[in-house]
């Protein structure tokens, strides 16, 4: 059983910057490990992804910007011009296979985490 455990999220104005960070108690070697999203009465939302590439949702694309630390066991996500709406709670998933057709699909991800809170004010 793979532990992911988020952290970084908090408070900033719009146009500011966070880092999150997903560390995890054992690697994913290639397969994929992805940021997803979840605002207030909305379903969570794919964010981004790393696997042997990287993948974004089109609303952080050149905004967001997703990597791995091997060495570490963990996925960063640097989220920079940071507007209102992308105040969530922000979940690490990872998924054991290689799809890449289906790399934003919240429902083929099997281990996530307990989600580090985004709150971004104008």
């Amino acid at each position: 059983q793979v532990q992911l455990v988020e952290s970084g999220g908090g408070s900033v104005q719009a146009g500011g910057s966070l880092r999150l960070s997903c560390a995890a108690s054992e690697g994913f070697g290639i397969h994929a490990r992805g940021w997803f999203r979840q605002a207030p009465v909305k379903e969570r939302e794919f964010v981004a992804a790393i696997n042997w590439n990287t993948y974004y949702a089109d609303s952080v694309r050149g905004r967001f910007t997703i990597s791995r630390d091997n060495a570490k066991n963990t996925v960063y996500l640097q989220m920079k011009s940071l507007k209102p709406e992308d105040t969530a709670v922000y979940y690490c998933g990872e998924r054991r296979d290689f799809m890449v057709s289906t790399i934003r699909q919240l429902e083929d991800y099997i281990y996530w985490g307990h989600g580090t809170q985004v709150t971004v004010s104008s």
